[in-house]
Formats: C-alpha cells, sequence, structure tokens
C-alpha cells in the first residue's frame, strides 16, 4: 500500500526532517572544499541523496530503538510510533528503504563511497545504543554527523584527503557533543529514572555545562585553524568572529536552565550555525 499523505507527515516527523539543516550544509561544504569551488552538480546530487537516506536511517533506527522509553517519557510519548500513527514494521521497512537509498547513492559517487557506506550505517546505528552504555554518548552523535564533511570531500575527490576535512570532522564532533548535552537537560530526571546515560544525569548539571562550554571553545578553535588549513581569505574569518558569539550566546542561555529556552538554544542558533560555515567557506574561497 502507498503511503498517505497522512503517512509521509508522520515519518517527517519521526526522522525530525527539519534537523537536516545540521548535517546538510557540512556535507556540502566538504564538497565545496575538495573542488576548490562549485563541485559538479552529479556528485553534489548524489551526496544530498546519501546524506538524506542515512540521516533517516540513522533517525528511524533510534526511534525503533527508545521506543520502550518513548512510552514511558511525557516528553515523547505523542511520537507517531508510540501513538500507533507508524506502526512498528512500516519504521522497519523505512529504515531498509532509507539504507537501501544510502547505499545506492554512494555507489554512484565512487567505489570508495560505496566501500564506506556499510561502516556509516553502523556508525550511526550504535549511536541509539550508548545511552545505555555511556555518558559520553553525545560524542558519538558528534562524531557521526563528523563523518558528513568527510563524505562531502570523498563525493567529491576520493584519491586523497586533506587536512581542512579533518579539522572539520572535529569541529562537528564537538559542535554537536555539546548541543546534545544542552538537550539531554530535557530529559535528566528521565534519566536518571531509568538509568539511561547522559552527561547530565551522570555528572550533574553544573558539570555537564562545563564540558559542553569548553567543547565549543574547542569548536570555535578547530574552526580558526579549519580556516587556516583550507587557506581561505579574510572573510572566513569574521563568520569565524560570528560563528564563536553564536556559541557563547548559546552556553549563556542554558546557564539559566530554563528548559523553555532549550528550543532556542538547541534548534534556532545551531540551525544558523552549519549555513554560516558553508557561506563562509564559499566566500573564502571565491574572495
Amino acid at each position: 500500500m502507498l503511503p498517505t499523505r497522512t503517512t509521509a507527515a508522520a515519518f517527517c516527523r519521526m526522522i525530525k526532517i527539519e534537523h537536516s539543516i545540521f548535517a546538510l550544509p557540512w556535507a556540502w561544504a566538504g564538497a565545496v572544499l575538495a573542488a576548490g569551488g562549485m563541485p559538479p552538480l552529479p556528485p553534489l546530487l548524489m551526496l544530498t541523496i546519501a546524506m538524506t537516506g542515512v540521516r533517516s536511517f540513522a533517525m528511524g533506527i533510534n526511534r525503533i530503538a527508545d521506543l520502550p522509553f518513548d512510552r514511558e517519557n511525557p516528553r515523547t510519548c505523542e511520537r507517531a510510533l508510540v501513538t500507533g500513527e507508524i506502526s512498528l514494521p512500516q519504521a522497519w521497512l523505512f529504515c531498509g528503504v532509507s539504507a537501501l537509498v544510502f547505499i545506492g547513492a554512494c555507489a554512484c559517487l565512487n567505489t570508495l563511497c560505496l566501500s564506506l557506506a556499510l561502516p556509516a550505517l553502523i556508525v550511526t546505528a550504535v549511536y541509539s545504543l550508548l545511552k545505555r552504555l555511556t555518558p559520553y554518548c553525545h560524542y558519538w552523535l558528534g562524531a557521526s554527523l563528523g563523518l558528513a564533511p568527510l563524505a562531502g570531500w570523498l563525493s567529491v575527490n576520493p584519491a586523497s584527503l586533506g587536512l581542512a576535512p579533518l579539522l572539520l570532522f572535529c569541529a562537528v564532533t564537538l559542535w554537536v557533543g555539546a548541543f546534545d548535552i544542552y538537550y539531554a537537560f530535557q530529559d535528566l530526571d528521565f534519566d536518571t529514572a531509568f538509568g539511561l546515560h547522559s552527561l547530565p544525569a551522570d555528572k550533574g548539571p553544573e558539570a555537564a555545562l562545563t564540558i559542553a562550554g569548553f567543547s565549543h571553545v574547542l569548536t570555535s578553535l578547530f574552526l580558526l585553524l579549519f580556516g587556516l588549513a583550507a587557506r581561505l581569505s579574510l572573510i572566513w574569518y569574521a563568520f569565524w568572529l560570528g560563528i564563536s558569539l553564536l556559541l557563547l550566546v548559546e552556553h549563556r542561555i542554558m546557564r539559566t536552565r530554563d528548559l523553555s529556552r532549550v528550543n532556542m538554544a538547541f534548534f534556532t542558533l545551531n540551525g544558523i550555525v552549519s549555513p554560516l560555515v558553508l557561506l563562509g567557506i564559499i566566500l573564502g574561497l571565491v574572495f
């Protein structure tokens, strides 16, 4: 049976499609760096499809793995898998199709991307289990998204991997790890009660805020080093300063521990960071 418009909308909500803004610009940035400007359209299109596929797969797996907890958590009890708007077999089918789309797009890119497709799927799926094992699961999520600029680079230039995308990997890992710590504050009491691990639950709010703040400092440092490695023009450093200030604002918002402002810190501010990085890279290369 073909999915109805309502079911399609439920799947979009399940994978939080609006959060694609966190990953896609980093992948495009890697492609732009490898090409030294505008990359060819075919690999750019396949890269976009691949990123959409792997992110959809990872989010679907996460929803399936978290289903027992989502049923009990007041914040997540209205999710489509919990309410039955999407059935468990439908969710597994969605994950399977997303994985095939990802692998197919990688095959259209080059042999190296295809050979790395299965490891990438495993890396993104493992995060869903780590919150049961370690409070540092935030940084595994960060590393999963950190693969985006590396994927972008390899989609255009599989022959070699430069220092610049590796520095972006480090920046993204720490950036995502920090804002995922902030996001975890919403479930602090629930995670503690159900034995799930996060830095706020395991180390306490103050220690978690300190670790997240330090991660953002390192993010800024890696973005600065990235600009030097990529030999970007001075315009990049204006963007770097603006991004660093945004990270500072985010940290100051979270210092209040006002959960009503988590959405501003998590989505609004971080949704600005990745497009700014992409634009800064493009302008830094062009001028």
